[in-house]
This record gives structure tokens, sequence and C-alpha cells, in this order.
């Protein structure tokens, strides 16, 4: 299992999490963004910068995932991607997406994008909080222990 990481938007606490957790595990962690990204020196920790443009960055996780890989991201299309290629998704706020949960959270997305385009205002996610902080980080721990090897 290799850990990827959706990383322009990603928080840096949860990104410490799971640099932390790479480390303590043994596993490849790889964040992915269309700017510069500064890793603690580890040699399970790795940054790929593509180029600026929209889905640039989900494409590349799409294309260099395997099936069993962990992707972090909030972005419900890049997730349904991975959960079709066989990978597992949690976002920064600890939620698994899964196979039974995926389409619906894909419709969600869509009805609030068309409501955005049609100027009504819908508001963005709370700021992260500490509980996120400790859902995310006691999911990929669950997640880990179930599926990585070694």
């Amino acid at each position: 299992m290799q850990i990827w990481v959706d990383a322009d938007a990603c928080p840096k606490v949860i990104k410490e999490i799971l640099f932390r957790a790479a480390e303590r595990r043994g596993i490849v962690l790889t964040l992915v963004a269309n700017k510069p990204l500064r890793t603690p020196p580890s040699r399970y920790l790795r940054a790929i910068q593509v180029a600026s443009g929209f889905d640039v960055a989900d494409g590349k996780i799409v294309q260099e995932l395997q099936a069993g890989d962990l992707v972090v991201t909030a972005d419900i299309p890049l997730a349904a991607d991975v959960i079709a290629k066989g990978g597992y998704v949690i976002d920064p706020r600890g939620e698994q997406y899964t196979e039974e949960n995926i389409r619906e959270r894909l419709s969600l997305r869509n009805f609030l994008d068309e409501l955005r385009g049609s100027g009504v205002e819908t508001g963005g996610p709370p700021p992260l909080n500490q509980s996120d902080r400790q859902a995310f980080a006691n999911k990929l721990d669950s997640l880990l222990t179930r599926y990585a090897q070694g």
C-alpha cells in the first residue's frame, strides 16, 4: 500500500499526521499538487509537482495509484475514480468513501454545484477542528492496520 495525497487543498495539520504515520509504519506517502511542496526529510515521503490546470493533480493520482492504495482527498469525483480503480479513500475529516456511499456523495456534490452555478450561495465546510483531526487520525490508523502490508 502507498498513500497518495491530493495536496493542494489538504490542511497542513492533516499532512503532519500523514507524515508521522508514513514514517512510523514505513509506508511511502506521495503528495501531489500543482505548486511546490516541502516535506520533512524521509525516505518514505515524496512530493510530485504537476502542471497547473483543472484536475491535473487528480489525473496524476489516478494514473499512478494501484489497487489497494490509499488516497486522501475531499474531491468527490477523484474519490469516485479511486474507488473504481480499487483504492481506498478518506477525506481530511476522517470520512471514508466507499462503493456504498460514493454515488450519494457524487449526486449531492453535483446538486450543490448546480445550485452554485445558478447563483445560490451554498457556503463551504466549517473549519477543521480538533474532533475532525482526531477522527482523521483514527480512521487512518484503522485503515493502515487493516490493509497495509508489513
